[in-house]
């Protein structure tokens, strides 16, 4: 991979509506935008997921930006990588930061693929034209999660996350359940309780959950452990897993029943499919996580969720869920409960150009 330039871009864009979790509003979403060019001038584009404060990992846009900048793409001017699973062990001996490293390694598996006419979907072995979307609730009161519910179930989504904490959680899920008595629900903790709770997680146990994600400790996969003994619903485990590596631990220790595979969150697609492959082959179900992102790393999702062990609709909504006009052609749409896995090379996705103008703050580039 004869890599002649990287394009370094920080975008913002207000959110159609308000997202709402127990740690706080997200009202905008900034994000990196990597773009890979080789010397024949093709371009692979991959996204950086951070936000622009620690509250969901410790990396934000400006942390990111700088590892980016100062540390990753320098180790790629010193090596020449061949295919993208190269640069997973190269970025190996850089110490966490992997939202910055997977918006680097995704840009180059698009880039890849696109060199060899290969769609990144069977580039990385997927097998499925099609992936079935999920969407998630995250709403400021029951009766905004109801509209939420009723407008995507119109939609044609599959299966609803439902963000809840203490504050609001036995009492929400009664309702919805009240109302949609088959709908296919999970919930959301994002880390909101203790094993101090654990009676009111039991509880959750009458609403036959498809899984409850992250009810304890982000760092966790001890008390974890303990709690799905307790509990008949699955623990599906997010922010815990940041690797192979803690997969791997968690499920030996019996931490979870389903996991969460994001691959921003675990350092690029290599991970990601590790994650994947291991998870199946011990019966884990997994499936594919959003970061309220844009169409960019929407894209290489739907590539990553076309592998056969995605068994649970994923967080992959159609563009129009966040963004008025999104920075992909064509947008990504939801027809009949399920997103088409594009058939061209690379993401299968061409850039908006127009839009990604008019939303980039910031502009970098460097050259090889």
């Amino acid at each position: 991979m004869n890599i002649a330039q990287i394009r370094l871009r920080v975008i913002c864009m207000p959110l159609k509506s308000p997202f709402h979790t127990h740690l706080g509003t997200v009202t905008e979403r900034e994000g990196i935008i990597v773009e890979v060019m080789d010397s024949d001038g093709v371009s692979g584009f991959g996204e950086g997921v951070a936000f622009s404060t620690p509250w969901y990992t410790e990396e934000t846009v400006k942390t990111s930006l700088h590892i980016l900048s100062d540390v990753l793409i320098p180790l790629l001017k010193k090596k020449q990588i061949n295919h993208p699973e190269d640069a997973a062990g190269l970025f190996k001996k850089i110490k966490r930061n992997n939202m910055a490293k997977a918006g680097l390694e995704m840009a180059l598996w698009d880039l890849y693929a696109k060199k060899n006419l290969l769609s990144l979907s069977s580039l990385l072995g997927g097998t499925r034209g099609e992936v079935a979307s999920g969407v998630v609730i995250a709403a400021d009161s029951l009766s905004n999660s109801l509209t939420q519910i009723e407008k995507y179930l119109e939609a044609g989504y599959q299966r609803f996350k439902i963000k809840i904490s203490p504050r609001q959680d036995y009492s929400l899920l009664a309702e919805i359940r009240r109302q949609y008595p088959e709908l296919p629900i999970m919930a959301d903790a994002n880390s909101a309780y203790t094993l101090k709770d654990i009676d009111s997680i039991k509880a959750l146990d009458d609403f036959n959950l498809l899984m409850i994600e992250q009810p304890l400790a982000s760092d966790d996969i001890i008390e974890h452990s303990l709690l799905q003994k307790e509990i008949r619903t699955p623990i599906c485990l997010d922010e815990s897993i940041v690797s192979f590596e803690d997969a791997r631990k968690a499920i030996e220790l019996g931490s979870c029943k389903v996991i969460n595979i994001k691959a921003g969150r675990v350092g690029g697609l290599y991970e990601a499919k590790r994650i994947h492959d291991y998870c199946v082959g011990r019966g884990i179900e997994v499936w594919c996580g959003g970061m309220i992102e844009f169409g960019i790393s929407r894209a290489h999702n739907v590539a990553l969720a076309s592998l056969p062990g995605f068994t649970v609709p994923g967080d992959i909504s159609a563009s129009n869920r966040f963004w008025e006009e999104d920075i992909i052609t064509p947008e990504v749409t939801v027809e009949n409960g399920f997103v088409t896995v594009p058939k061209g090379p690379g993401i299968g996705y061409g850039i908006n150009e127009k839009r990604l103008r008019e939303t980039t703050q910031f502009e970098k580039i460097i050259t090889f």
